[in-house]
C-alpha cells in the first residue's frame, strides 16, 4: 500500500526540479530530508513541501510507520505552459515560454 502526494501547477520548469528528484528517489524519509534541506535549488522547497504531504498521508490515513517509509515512486510532469510576449526592436515580438511543473511521490513501507 502507497501513500501519494501532488502539487499541480506548481511555477518552476520540470527540468529544474527533475535535477533534485533523482537524488531522492528511492530513499530514506529521514534520508530524503537531509538531502533536500541541504540542496541548494528552488525545487528541493517544493518536493519537501510533497514528501512531507505524502508522509503525513501515509502516517494519518494508512496508519503506516514513519520510520519504515521510503520514496517508492517520485516523478515531475510538465504542467501547461504559461505564454507571454516581450517586444523587440523594430516591432518584433518574443515569446517567452513560463513552464510549470506536476510533482508527485508516493511512499510505502519497506
Amino acid at each position: 500500500m502507497e501513500a501519494k502526494a501532488t502539487a499541480k501547477y506548481v511555477r518552476i520548469a520540470p527540468r529544474k526540479v527533475r535535477v533534485v528528484m533523482d537524488l531522492i528517489r528511492g530513499k530514506n524519509i529521514a534520508e530524503a530530508f537531509a538531502i533536500l534541506k541541504f540542496t541548494p535549488k528552488i525545487g528541493a522547497d517544493v518536493i519537501e513541501k510533497v514528501l512531507k504531504s505524502a508522509v503525513s498521508n501515509a502516517e494519518n490515513n494508512f496508519d503506516m510507520n514513519v520510520d519504515k517509509l521510503y520514496i517508492k515512486t517520485a516523478y515531475v510532469d510538465q504542467g501547461p505552459t504559461l505564454k507571454r510576449i516581450h517586444p523587440r526592436s523594430r516591432g518584433q515580438a518574443f515569446k517567452i515560454l513560463k513552464r510549470t511543473s506536476h510533482v508527485t511521490v508516493a511512499v510505502e513501507e519497506r
